[in-house]
């Protein structure tokens, strides 16, 4: 468990704002940007922006989940750190482990605080910004280890970096529809399936990141 936390403190001092790895405050910015111009698109329609606010809000969650993937493990693949880490006993699957923690850490919880600008940008009610809060903080998750897993896969291929992007949006469809969703629906079923979902992903996410770490090595 030393050994994991270790590893935790590492990965975020590589993610988190700052760290050579991460993608710094961006998603943050592309997030409220995404906030701040849609208004501007559909015009001052007060309904029409509480009506679909909440769903533009999970639109620029995803995508900006996506940006800081082309360092998520690329960097460290190439340096070799993951070969160091095999050698001390250190599994793939552990590290991926520690690095999906770590990546959600860096960027979901800024996005749950820009929310609250964001969902008074677009006009949106306590009640719909509460159940926003709510599916980011269920669906983020399932995000994270969407983009960590895309990210393994890609990162040993030329030009993984936009592929990565190409291939995070279609497995992250589920997440959205479902947390996006939960809005329309009086009960908490879409937050539940949401969070299910997520919990799924989470659970096989460093299985398949690991197992493609370890193919890139040895390839």
């Amino acid at each position: 468990m030393n050994g994991f936390a270790t590893l935790l403190r590492r990965d975020l001092g590589l993610l988190l704002p700052g760290g050579r790895g991460g993608a710094g405050v961006l998603p943050l910015l592309f997030f409220l940007a995404v906030a701040m111009l849609y208004p501007f698109a559909v015009g001052p329609d007060a309904q029409l922006l509480g009506r679909t606010g909440g769903g533009v809000i999970w639109v620029a969650a995803l995508l900006a989940a996506i940006l800081p993937l082309e360092k998520l493990v690329s960097g460290d693949l190439e340096a070799g750190v993951f070969d160091q880490l095999a050698l001390r006993g250190v599994s793939e699957e552990w590290a991926m482990a520690s690095r999906l923690i770590a990546h959600w850490l860096a960027f979901a919880p800024l996005l749950l605080v820009a929310t609250l600008p964001a969902a008074a940008l677009l006009g949106l009610s306590g009640e719909t910004t509460r159940t926003v809060l709510l599916g980011l903080l269920a669906g983020t998750p399932g995000l994270a280890a969407v983009g960590l897993a895309v990210a393994a896969l890609t990162a040993s291929l030329r030009g993984g970096a936009a592929l990565a992007g190409l291939m995070v949006i279609p497995l992250a469809v589920p997440i959205l529809i479902f947390g996006a969703g939960s809005l329309a629906r009086p009960d908490p079923s879409g937050l539940l399936l949401t969070a299910a979902i997520s919990l799924g992903l989470c659970a096989l996410a460093p299985i398949a990141a690991g197992a493609a770490i370890r193919a890139a090595r040895e390839s």
